[in-house]
C-alpha cells in the first residue's frame, strides 16, 4: 500500500485526484492540503461525506505517514512544497506549472541528496506523453520547430509547464536552427516568442481553452504538427498522476515528463 498525500486536494485536479487515489486498491489517501478547508475532513468538502481523511493548512503537516506528496497547486508555491518533502524523505509527483529548468536543478539535487524520487511532467495526460515521446523523436531527425502553447485567458504563468518541459527535453536532443536570427529580426522581437533553451514558445491567452500544446516541425516543402488539446475536465490527468504516484518510488532524483514512465 503507498500512502498518498495530496496538496491542493480539493482543487480543479486535486478534487477528482483524492477521490480516484480513495478508490484505488493500491493507494491510501492519507492526508491532504488546502489552507482555506484546513481543519475538515476531506470527504465531507468534496462530497459532504466523512472519510477519515484530515485536511492541513501546511504541507509539512501532512507528511507524516505519506509515502509521495501529489502536488496540485500554483507556481507560488509548488518549490517550496517539493523541497519540504524532499527534506521529509517523501517522493513527489509535481503536476503544477511554473517551475524552471533551474528549479528542477536544485529539487534533482536534494531529492538525490535524500534518495527520494520526484516525478515531474508539464501535462499528465496518457496522450500528451505520447505527442512528447514523438516530438523527441522527430527533433533527432528535423532540425527546425517552434512551439505554440494555448490556454485560458487568465491563466497566470507563461509558458504553461506543458510548453516548457517539451522546449526543455527537444532542447537536450539538440537546439532547432533558425532560418534568421533573433538578432536579426525586424519589427519587435516579442513577435517571436520567449526563447526557452534555444526553442521558440508563443503563448496564446484566450477564453475556451484549457491547455493546448502544438509542435511545428518544418523541413523544406513539408511540415509536421504535433499537437495535444484537453478538454474542459480533469479527467486525462487523473490516470497518469496515478501512474506517476505507483512508480515514482522506484527512482531517484527528477524525472521529467510521463513518457519516460512508459517505458
Amino acid at each position: 500500500m503507498i500512502n498518498v498525500a495530496i496538496a491542493g486536494a480539493t482543487g480543479w485536479t486535486g478534487g477528482p485526484l483524492s477521490r480516484a487515489v480513495m478508490e484505488s486498491e493500491d493507494l491510501d489517501l492519507v492526508a491532504a492540503v488546502a489552507r482555506t478547508t484546513a481543519g475538515q475532513d476531506l470527504g465531507e468538502v468534496l462530497d459532504g461525506e466523512r472519510t477519515g481523511v484530515p485536511i492541513f493548512a501546511e504541507v509539512a503537516d501532512a507528511l507524516a505517514s505519506a509515502d509521495v506528496l501529489v502536488d496540485f497547486t500554483s507556481h507560488e508555491s509548488v518549490q517550496a512544497h517539493v523541497m519540504t518533502a524532499v527534506e521529509y524523505g517523501v517522493n513527489v509527483v509535481i503536476g503544477t506549472s511554473g517551475l524552471t529548468g533551474e528549479d528542477f536543478t536544485e529539487i534533482d539535487s536534494a531529492a538525490r541528496l535524500r534518495g527520494v524520487g520526484v516525478v515531474a511532467a508539464g501535462n499528465f495526460s496518457l496522450s500528451a506523453a505520447m505527442v512528447q515521446a514523438a516530438a523527441l523523436l522527430a527533433a533527432r531527425y528535423i532540425p527546425h520547430w517552434e512551439v505554440i502553447d494555448y490556454a485560458s485567458a487568465t491563466k497566470a504563468d507563461v509558458p504553461s509547464g506543458t510548453s516548457r518541459e517539451l522546449a526543455e527535453r527537444l532542447a537536450s536532443v539538440r537546439r532547432p536552427e533558425l532560418g534568421r536570427s533573433l538578432a536579426d529580426t525586424a519589427g519587435p522581437i516579442e513577435a517571436r516568442g520567449a526563447t526557452v533553451d534555444g526553442v521558440q514558445i508563443h503563448s496564446v491567452r484566450l477564453p475556451s481553452f484549457v491547455v493546448s500544446t502544438e509542435v511545428v516541425f518544418g523541413l523544406e516543402d513539408e511540415r509536421l504538427v504535433l499537437r495535444h488539446d484537453a478538454g474542459g475536465t480533469p479527467a486525462p490527468y487523473v490516470m497518469g498522476t496515478l501512474l506517476a504516484i505507483r512508480r515514482v518510488g522506484e527512482y531517484v532524483g527528477v524525472v521529467r515528463g510521463l513518457d519516460q514512465l512508459l517505458t
